[in-house]
């Protein structure tokens, strides 16, 4: 699908934003993204609505 690229620092949002380090992190972890190095990930499909929820969530 393409990729992604993490914000910087995370802005302490509730739920926390698309883009944020933490639900990149998640949704690598849970299968739905690849890491490409640190602040870059790989999305092969879109992930669930409910995967992305659950990583957006405090």
């Amino acid at each position: 699908m393409g990729v992604k690229k993490a914000k910087k620092k995370c802005c302490k949002d509730k739920p926390r934003c698309k883009s944020c380090p933490v639900v990149l992190k998640r949704l690598s972890d849970a299968g739905f993204a690849t890491r490409i190095d640190l602040m870059t990930y790989k999305f092969d499909a879109k992930p669930p609505k409910k995967a992305v929820s659950e990583a957006r969530s405090r």
